[in-house]
């Protein structure tokens, strides 16, 4: 029972890092990325759809994405899509081909760009002690039913307590990495 609710607050919090994970990977760097684009959504035919099916996307340098829709026509979709995205980049189009030039980050841009994953490194740290609080509870609820024993609670808040440390210092690692990379010129 309690081996039941630890290990479902383990799932859950690495859900969470993996989810701030790929969050990150649309926190723009140097380099170019299909990531990008990946959650971009296109008009087809009336209903939205991911742009990675309706076009294949590559990387043709460290500093341009090419986009080929796989119908001619979707060319405008396409390109009405990334001028109403977040990116910020504006779309040349030669034919079908769609080509994105990711600017150089400046200096200050890739500072602010720090604060941000710092930012969602706090969410998802807040989000891991949110289900450590909730695993708590449960334990706190066994023991009221005195369906275990108050070692048996403690213990287990001991061992909820070093799930939730490891989580956090995954969340922390994450964090650093990315802000390395952000900031390698």
């Amino acid at each position: 029972m309690l081996n039941d609710i630890k290990k479902d607050a383990q799932a859950r919090m690495a859900k969470s890092v993996e989810a701030f994970r790929h969050d990150l990977q649309k926190v723009r760097t140097g380099r170019a990325s299909t990531a990008l684009v990946d959650h971009l959504k296109v008009n087809y035919y009336g209903s939205d759809m991911p742009l990675t099916q309706v076009a294949s996307v590559a990387v043709t340098d460290s500093r341009s994405l090419t986009i080929t829709p796989w119908e001619k026509q979707m060319v405008g979709a396409v390109e009405k899509a990334i001028l109403a995205s977040d990116l910020g980049l504006t779309p040349n189009t030669a034919g079908t081909v769609i080509r994105l030039n990711l600017p150089a980050l400046t200096e200050e841009r890739r500072r602010d760009l720090t604060k941000v994953v710092h930012a969602g490194g706090e969410d998802a740290k807040v989000a891991i002690r949110n289900i450590r609080r909730d695993a708590n509870n449960q334990v706190k609820e066994l023991l009221k039913e005195k369906k275990v024993t108050e070692d048996e609670a403690s213990r287990s808040e001991i061992d909820i307590q070093k799930v939730t440390d490891d989580a956090i210092k995954a969340v922390d690692e994450v964090v650093k990495s990315k802000e390395q990379e952000l900031m390698a010129v």
